[in-house]
């Protein structure tokens, strides 16, 4: 599925009429909201996950409260809709308010081309939703689940609350980008173009979610590169020009640079479509992630400090997300355990470059919902054994040749709904 709109366009344009079932009537101005300028590029969704992880994998409480400084709070109460209050937590932990609860968080990439970030994607005016996930996190802590969300998914879009008490059209039918869009144009802030997304995700999943997270892609290269790169396996050459991604085969330690172009590029690999893209994307992510649980980062004091600086000074977050409570909940969290996936969809009919869910998301979604692994734990059938023979002495076990597995190739097309772990990921070809 080529898209014919180029790399990061909205669909369509956005204006302040219309009412939704998801609107609400708050008219106030939002109280902490960085200006576009200070923004910039917020491409490296992935990032808030390794960062996350890596809090609560250091467990070193001075060093994340001294970088929690660098975080943007923003302020969007007033623009979600009006929800049932969450019920307290089950056990009482001063560390994470929501012990014992799932947390679902939708994590945002835009291109905004302003600023340092004009230097590495071009300069351009206007923002653009490029690259969004629902993150779940489980009520016991021990998974840590993301599904990516096509830009280019056909689906209901809500009427949205804006800053300064407007509202955004709805849609029965647009691509999902024109959320984030819509947003930005009616109240010209990061708030307004988040939460419209996320009311969006909502919308389409029937997930309750407890905020949005955004990273700029300045500070993607930062973290990388504080990890002195990210070992991965490249199994074919890779070139696009367009994203500057040139990568011959075999085992390579990306840079900031390399990595950030692996994430961006969609032309002249595979079929050339954002599918794909995303399963590339989730490659690099579970290859980071991998990478920050086993690396000596952790326990090096200054390392660490370099990396969780350039993570929290890439980082806004809405007002609700406590940061602090789910890194250090995350602290035990294994790599195995982390899971990314596509939401099920397919090429929407009569039009190739776009895409509609297909009948598995909706199990997708329920999993979600119900607080199970999104992907359905399968028991192993029992190993069968062997007739007994006259090499086997009486009352012996048998003995059962392992089972040969194929390893995982995460860098390789990955059709939607199909899922990798982070354990996946492979450091050396």
């Amino acid at each position: 599925m080529t898209d014919t709109q180029g790399d990061d366009r909205p669909i369509d344009g956005a204006d302040g009429a219309g009412h939704g079932n998801r609107a609400t009537a708050g008219g106030s101005a939002v109280r902490h909201v960085r200006t576009r300028r200070e923004h910039r590029a917020l491409r490296a969704v992935g990032l808030v996950t390794t960062a996350v992880l890596a809090f609560g994998a250091s467990g070193a409480t001075s060093v994340l409260v001294r970088t929690l400084g660098n975080v943007e709070q923003v302020d969007n109460k007033e623009l979600v809709a009006p929800e049932t209050e969450r019920p307290p937590a089950p056990v009482p932990d001063p560390e994470d308010p929501l012990a014992g609860l799932p947390v679902n968080l939708v994590l945002i990439g835009s291109d905004d081309r302003s600023g340092a970030n004009a230097d590495i994607g071009g300069a351009e005016e206007g923002m653009r939703s490029d690259t969004t996930m629902l993150l779940h996190i489980s009520a016991d802590r021990s998974r840590v689940e993301l599904v990516s969300v096509p830009r280019d998914l056909r689906i209901a879009i809500p009427s949205c609350t804006v800053t300064g008490g407007g509202t955004t059209r709805a849609s029965s039918q647009a691509t999902f980008n024109e959320a984030f869009s819509r947003g930005w144009v009616g109240g010209k802030d990061l708030a307004s173009a988040a939460t419209c997304t996320q009311m969006t995700i909502e919308q389409m999943s029937g997930v309750r979610t407890d905020g949005f997270m955004v990273v700029d892609f300045a500070g993607f290269q930062t973290m990388v590169d504080a990890l002195d790169g990210v070992p991965m396996c490249i199994p074919e050459d890779m070139d696009d020009n367009e994203s500057n991604l040139h990568l011959t085969a075999g085992t390579q330690t990306l840079t900031g640079a390399q990595a950030l172009a692996l994430a961006r590029a969609r032309h002249g690999l595979s079929d050339g479509s954002d599918t794909y893209r995303m399963g590339r994307q989730q490659a690099l992510l579970a290859a980071m992630t991998k990478s920050v649980l086993s690396q000596n980062v952790l326990t090096d004091l200054p390392n660490l400090l370099q990396f969780l600086d350039a993570a929290t000074s890439s980082l806004s977050i809405s007002g609700g997300v406590d940061l602090k409570g789910l890194a250090f909940s995350l602290r035990s969290v294994r790599p195995d355990a982390v899971t990314f996936l596509t939401i099920p969809s397919g090429p929407q009919p009569g039009n190739v470059n776009r895409v509609v869910l297909t009948a598995e998301a909706e199990d997708v979604w329920a999993r979600v919902v119900a607080d199970q692994p999104v992907v359905p734990e399968v028991e192993a059938p029992p190993a069968p054994t062997p007739p007994q023979g006259p090499s086997t002495p009486t009352g012996a076990d048998p003995v059962v040749p392992p089972v040969p597995t194929t390893p995982v190739d995460p860098l390789a097309d990955r059709k939607p709904g199909v899922a990798i772990t982070s354990a996946d990921a492979q450091a050396a070809c």
